[in-house]
C-alpha cells in the first residue's frame, strides 16, 4: 500500500497509463477488458504511432501498419479479421490472451507483465499463446517478460531466466527453472 515503483529511473506511480506505455512497459491482464466501438486494428495503430513519436520515429500509414499486424497475427494462429473487430468484443479467452500477445507483438515494448497470462485456456490456447511470447522474444532478445502465475504449465512452454517465488509480497526464494519444479512438487507450504 507504499513505496514506489522505479523503471528507468521514474515512479510508475507517477506516470499515467499512456506515459508508462510510451517508456516501453506493457501490461497483459489476466482477465482482458472489451472494448466496443473500438476496432482493435484503431487501438493498435495509434498506441503504436504514439511510442513510435515519442521515440522519435516516423508513424505508420495505415496500409504499413496491417502488414505488421497480420504478420504477426499470422504468428499466433490468429484470424486476421480479428483486427478489425472491436477490442476483445464477444472474443473467447484464448483469443483475448492471443489478442495481448498480438499487442505485446506489435507495441514493441522493452518490459512485459504478463499477469496469469495462462488464466482460463485450455491446454492447445496455452501452447499457442506461449509460443507467440516466445516468437516475440526470439524476435527481440532484448524484450524482459516478467510472466506472473501459479502453475508449472506455462514454464513447461516457456523458458524462464530466473523463478521467484512470492509469498504475501515478499520474494521468498529465487533461482532457475528447476526452482518452479519444485514448488510445483512440494506447494507453497515449503516456504511458509
Amino acid at each position: 500500500t507504499s513505496g514506489e515503483v522505479l523503471y528507468k529511473d521514474q515512479d510508475l506511480f507517477g506516470l499515467a497509463p499512456e506515459e508508462r506505455a510510451r517508456e516501453g512497459l506493457f501490461l497483459a491482464f489476466q482477465y482482458p477488458v472489451e472494448i466496443p466501438g473500438i476496432a482493435n486494428s484503431t487501438l493498435l495503430r495509434e498506441g503504436l504511432n504514439a511510442t513510435r513519436e515519442h521515440r522519435g520515429e516516423p508513424e505508420l500509414d495505415a496500409i504499413d501498419f496491417l502488414q505488421i499486424a497480420k504478420a504477426k497475427a499470422d504468428v499466433l494462429e490468429m484470424d486476421p479479421a480479428m483486427l478489425n473487430r472491436a477490442v476483445n468484443h464477444g472474443f473467447s479467452g484464448g483469443e483475448k490472451k492471443r489478442n495481448e500477445i498480438l499487442q505485446m507483438a506489435i507495441m514493441e515494448p522493452e518490459l512485459a507483465v504478463l499477469d496469469e497470462t495462462d488464466s482460463g485456456l485450455d491446454v492447445d490456447a496455452l501452447k499457442v499463446v506461449a509460443q507467440g511470447v516466445q516468437e516475440v522474444r526470439n524476435d527481440r532478445p532484448e524484450l524482459g517478460v516478467l510472466a506472473i502465475t501459479h502453475y508449472q504449465r506455462l514454464l513447461n512452454y516457456l523458458e524462464p531466466d530466473a523463478v521467484h517465488i512470492l509469498i504475501d509480497g515478499r520474494i521468498v526464494e529465487s533461482g532457475g527453472p528447476e526452482l518452479a519444479q519444485r514448488l510445483e512438487a512440494e506447494g507453497y507450504e515449503a516456504w511458509r
